[in-house]
């Protein structure tokens, strides 16, 4: 917009000098009005050429497109099976009580749940969704719970070390991947509404 009125202030001068110096027979005062009004034109030129520029660079942000592709979709996909898969072939091969299996399967399920409601929650505000600061923060509290119930769990297992890094990682892979499939949902749903429009 200030561009615009530059050049218009420009064109002004331009033609308010024109006037003023038509009837003047002095050359030299005449000259130095032909240098200052072709440095205008030089000016408004350079001020029309930039302001193309300017519209396609904000043609390139509102044409950016948010869907995920789909090979990203399906690697986080893959990712959320496979740390859920290996962490029950593990609990279900592993040498313990019955009662000692359904806690970490428990902890697993619940930390599931709990990421995926923090990243809806942090989603939601984003978008201006409403959400409770209640909610918000028992999502992150039961995420963080989740987490500890693990390393305690595991801290005071009689599991060799590498058996606890096992479990630990299939976990955190089980959590970073369902936040990452949870992001994709949104990110589609998103995209699609604005298609729809």
């Amino acid at each position: 917009m200030q561009v615009n009125i530059n050049i218009v202030e420009c064109k002004f001068k331009i033609r308010i000098l024109n006037h003023k110096f038509l009837n003047y027979s002095d050359y030299v005062v005449r000259w130095h009005h032909l240098n200052f009004v072709a440095e205008l034109k030089l000016k408004i030129t350079s001020m029309e050429n930039s302001v193309p520029n300017e519209k396609k660079e904000i043609k390139k942000k509102k044409d950016f497109n948010f869907r995920p592709t789909d090979a990203f979709v399906s690697a986080s996909w893959i990712a959320l099976l496979i740390g859920i898969v290996s962490y029950c072939i593990g609990l279900w091969n592993a040498d313990m009580w019955l009662n000692e299996k359904g806690y970490y399967f428990t902890i697993l399920l619940f930390g599931l749940f709990s990421v995926v409601s923090v990243q809806k929650s942090v989603r939601d505000r984003q978008e201006g969704i409403k959400v409770s600061d209640m909610y918000y923060g028992i999502s992150w509290f039961t995420t963080l719970a989740s987490i500890t119930l693990l390393i305690i769990g595991l801290w005071n297992a009689g599991l060799e070390l590498s058996e606890k890094g096992f479990y630990a990682m299939s976990f955190l892979l089980s959590l970073f991947a369902a936040i990452t499939v949870q992001k994709n949902t949104r990110d589609i749903q998103y995209q699609d509404s604005l298609e729809e429009k």
